[in-house]
């Protein structure tokens, strides 16, 4: 699977890498000591979690700076040897809390896919793409608080001795927010992973997963998806 690469904020400035093996992912998952019982809860229900076929889901190593205890995932949707989105999701969790977060966990996300040029070039786009993920939160019946994020547009034009290529263009939403807590201070981590993999599918151009989601707008299947 590939792994999406780029950096991770959580909102409150800092940032860091998050990409390694499961074993590395198990290891590192808490990196101050003993963990917590909500935190590993709330991993459990992430590593339990039954999602749609399409995408493939792994544990990846998590970043060391965003908070005492941390744990990633990162994802692929795949069409045959085709992967049409990446993203990774990385749990928080500071048991004493954090003023930025308003809450003791922080779910962070990067998602990317390849649009058609056409489309990245539409003026709505970044509203639409920030719609999908608070939208794939409600249509789960989710409370959180504190969402804040970037939707960025991106393209290439090639020349020389790559000017045989066709001009590429990607679109990147990153986000993070704060899941509600439930009994024991444990916030539905599985319900949020269902959610997010969501947006990956809407991003990838996915029909929806349910038929009481036909509603929902996906985007168009791009032009030319990754080769794994």
């Amino acid at each position: 699977m590939a792994a999406a690469q780029g950096r991770l904020s959580d909102g409150a400035g800092g940032m860091d890498d998050a990409k390694g093996t499961e074993e590395e992912a198990r290891h590192k998952g808490s990196h101050n000591g003993s963990t917590p019982p909500a935190f590993a809860a709330a991993v459990e229900a992430l590593r339990a979690a039954r999602l749609r076929p399409q995408i493939e889901v792994e544990a990846t190593r998590a970043p060391q700076r965003l908070a005492p205890h941390a744990y990633a995932l990162e994802a692929a949707v795949v069409n045959g040897d085709e992967d049409l989105a990446d993203g990774r999701l990385v749990l928080l969790h500071d048991p004493a809390g954090h003023e930025a977060w308003h809450g003791t966990f922080r779910l962070v996300t990067l998602v990317r896919a390849e649009l058609e040029p056409e489309m990245a070039a539409d003026p709505l786009l970044p509203d639409v793409c920030w719609s999908w993920l608070t939208g794939a939160l409600q249509t789960r019946g989710l409370t959180y608080g504190e969402p804040s994020g970037t939707v960025t547009r991106a393209s290439s034009h090639y020349f020389g001795g790559l000017s045989a290529r066709p001009s590429a263009s990607q679109i990147e939403i990153r986000a993070s927010w704060t899941p509600r807590e439930g009994l024991g201070g444990v916030p539905d981590t599985a319900a949020h992973l269902s959610s997010w993999c969501d947006l990956l599918a809407q991003v990838a151009g996915l029909p929806p997963a349910a038929p009481g989601d036909a509603s929902i707008v996906t985007l168009p299947q791009r032009r030319g998806p990754q080769s794994r």
